[in-house]
């Protein structure tokens, strides 16, 4: 498995636009429209690829100067369990730190907080709801 960072518009980036609209938004009755793909121009994409198909992939938005907020991270369903997504999220951590990040932020799923409390995020504020479910605030300093 390659982990690396995708460049805006490539192949690999058409392969995590389907990737997130087949995983994160379908099952909701929703679709990723054409502005959010086009704010994602300055982020920071990441993929998990097996030879030159997507495994997984989550982003990095500058949230401020010193946070970065992951958004849409995404594993194969037949994927899932192997952690690909834990190592996804350990290279992100490394390129946020590496650009300066003190702190990664992100509004987590309730069914994917577990997940992410093993790998040292902590709950921060009450449950919300986005797009149609259950949310939760989550950080971690890096």
């Amino acid at each position: 498995m390659a982990l690396k960072q995708v460049d805006h518009g490539s192949k690999e980036y058409q392969q995590m636009v389907k990737l997130r609209d087949e995983i994160l938004r379908q099952p909701l009755g929703l679709s990723l429209t054409v502005d959010e793909l086009n704010k994602e121009k300055d982020d920071i994409l990441i993929g998990a690829f097996d030879d030159e198909k997507i495994l997984a992939c989550c982003i990095l938005t500058k949230a401020d100067n010193k946070s970065l907020r992951l958004r849409q991270m995404a594993v194969q369903n037949n994927q899932q369990g192997k952690g690909i997504g834990a190592s996804m999220l350990n290279f992100a951590e490394i390129i946020a730190r590496d650009k300066g990040y003190k702190k990664l932020i992100m509004h987590a799923r309730e069914t994917a907080v577990r997940f992410y409390e093993k790998l040292g995020y902590k709950l921060v504020g009450d449950r919300f709801t986005e797009v149609t479910i259950p949310h939760f605030i989550m950080e971690k300093k890096l």
